[in-house]
């Protein structure tokens, strides 16, 4: 009888948040001690790292990421700064310098991208030792130097709040400032997204670039440099009003790459939420707030679509957790879950459950409707204030659904807690880099969420969306310049042109755009210059390697403030 009364008296068991509770327990510990493993110059697998370098993952063949990409460092360190200003590890302040001293550093290292005024802050990674990656590689990357610049404002107001202002000012600001006016100028440029494989315009790039220019603002005003305010909040208007263009209403979710050819359902969009989330804002949609209708319809759309793609989620119910990976149609490594963008779902479903507490209630609208009949079918949209039992059915279910893509990873991690970047799609063993730094803090970001904990805001709450979208207005804005030159050439040769910009690659005759001969003799290409400029540049031919160059004196435009420009030459 006493055994029968013991079993009664058990609380109803949900696997996935209990396994999810021994996930916790057991692999904080790991995360952290493998995340600070990777951080030169002392731990003890970031051989050869200078101080502050975060290593990508030691792995140094297939693939070899012995590199520091600016930013996976950035997100690390934003992990890392979150706990130190908290007061969570409160050890962590001379690494944190460190990092700061390695980011100016490395601002200032000339790159295939440029230099630190001509394009080089869009350059994606740099040897450990600090020099410049001269290889090929999909470059720029637009979404570095905003991570970088959150990253050192959160710690810079840590250090204003604690008496630091002349360190701030004199030091900080100065490496936030490059940031941010590179973030202001070029945001309207191609980049290379997160997965370094499509160029063209980047869900995530926008909208971290959107929260750096805001928190900028806000940092810029607080320290009295109020002259970059209005530049900076200009064009967060605009990456707002951007940002809404990414979203696509017939189906559900957010389109990840205005490029690239594929169905756009990718992790980059999830990633965004919660790089993006603001306690403050509710679940404002207009940010994609991880409890916004938007970002919740869109999780669901991003979760299904590998459902049936992937061995090891074969016989998972409809509406249970399984393992996801960038997007479905990747092929890299074989094309498998990643440990990151799994605990990323959950991060986002535990953000959403943080903001519903807070709020007392949640919505479920016509565009949120499909994701929260998955835990209730009968649910309709409405609000439901946190008293009542559909808000206490729903969340207690997202909870558990939420711990479920903990246990995926729980179930595929090894049983030393290493996460590799990522884990086989027929039978759940890692794969690809191991140890990477990203995964690492993914679950440490991803476990503080489920305990409930928040960070500093960015200013998300309350924005209006302009109802007029502008590209640029000061400071970045561009003109459509059409060149056509009349050159004769003989069979193999080929018309080029470079100069005194980023978008005519400052002189570099190795980087000087093909000019198109389908009108031959006349040889054409349509650049986006920046407006009312004044630009030198001249044309080249290149032939068997050669390299010739029209003679001087330089050919000079002043482009228009909009609109589009048409400059008519012949070669000389």
């Amino acid at each position: 009888m006493g055994e029968r009364e013991l079993v009664l008296q058990r609380p109803p068991r949900r696997p996935q948040s209990s396994a999810a509770d021994a996930y916790v327990a057991s692999e904080s510990p790991i995360a952290k001690s493998g995340l600070l493993a990777n951080i030169g110059p002392d731990g003890s697998k970031s051989q050869g790292a200078k101080p502050g370098i975060v290593v990508a993952s030691p792995s140094t063949s297939n693939p070899d990421y012995l590199y520091t990409w600016t930013r996976d460092s950035s997100l690390v360190f934003k992990t890392l700064i979150d706990q130190f200003t908290t007061g969570e590890d409160t050890s962590l302040r001379n690494l944190i310098d460190d990092f700061t001293t390695a980011e100016a550093t490395l601002q200032q290292v000339s790159n295939p991208s440029g230099t630190v005024s001509t394009g080089g802050l869009g350059e994606p990674k740099f040897n450990i030792d600090e020099t410049a990656f001269t290889g090929a590689w999909g470059r720029p990357q637009r979404d570095g130097p905003a991570l970088r610049a959150t990253a050192i404002i959160t710690y810079a107001n840590w250090l204003l709040d604690n008496n630091n202002s002349t360190y701030v000012t004199n030091t900080l600001w100065p490496i936030i400032k490059l940031d941010l006016d590179y973030v202001a100028n070029n945001w309207n440029q191609s980049t290379f997204d997160l997965w370094e494989e499509v160029n063209s315009s980047s869900f995530f790039t926008t909208a971290v670039q959107h929260r750096a220019l805001r928190e900028g603002a806000t940092f810029a005003n607080r320290i009295g440099q109020t002259s970059v305010v209005s530049g900076y909040t200009t064009q967060a208007d605009n990456l707002l009003c951007f940002l809404q263009s990414y979203w696509n209403p017939s189906a559900g979710y957010v389109t990840a790459n205005t490029g690239g050819g594929r169905s756009g359902k990718d992790a980059n969009t999830l990633l965004a939420s919660i790089h993006t989330f603001d306690p403050a804002a509710g679940c404002d949609a207009a940010t994609f707030q991880p409890c916004s209708d938007k970002a919740l319809s869109n999780l669901k759309v991003y979760v299904d679509s590998f459902r049936s793609i992937y061995s090891i989620n074969s016989g998972i119910a409809a509406n249970a957790a399984v393992a996801t990976g960038r997007y479905p149609e990747d092929s890299y490594q074989g094309g498998n879950p990643w440990y990151l963008t799994t605990s990323a779902v959950a991060e986002q479903l535990y953000d959403a459950l943080i903001v519903w507490d807070k709020l007392g209630g949640l919505n479920v609208t016509s565009t949120s409707l499909a994701f929260f009949q998955q835990f209730s079918s009968g649910v309709s949209a409405g609000t439901y204030a946190s008293s009542s039992s559909t808000y206490q059915t729903l969340t207690a279910a997202i909870k558990t659904f939420a711990d479920g893509f903990l246990a995926v990873n729980a179930k595929y991690t090894p049983s030393n807690g290493g996460l590799a970047e990522q884990f086989s799609r027929s039978n759940g063993s890692p794969v690809s880099a191991v140890d990477l730094t990203w995964s690492y803090a993914a679950a440490l970001t991803a476990f503080a969420a489920r305990d409930g904990k928040t960070y500093a805001g960015w200013g998300a709450a309350g924005l209006t969306v302009p109802s007029q979208c502008s590209s640029g207005g000061s400071g970045g804005n561009t003109v459509a310049v059409t060149f056509n030159v009349q050159a004769t050439t003989i069979f193999g040769e080929n018309i080029y042109i470079t100069g005194s910009v980023d978008a005519l690659q400052n002189w570099s005759p190795d980087n000087a755009l093909l000019l198109s001969a389908a009108n031959y003799p006349t040889w054409s290409i349509t650049v986006n210059l920046p407006a009312s400029t004044a630009i030198q540049y001249k044309y080249i031919r290149k032939f068997n390697g050669a390299v010739t160059w029209e003679s001087d004196p330089n050919n000079s435009i002043t482009t228009p403030s909009s609109g589009s420009f048409t400059q008519n030459d012949t070669w000389r």
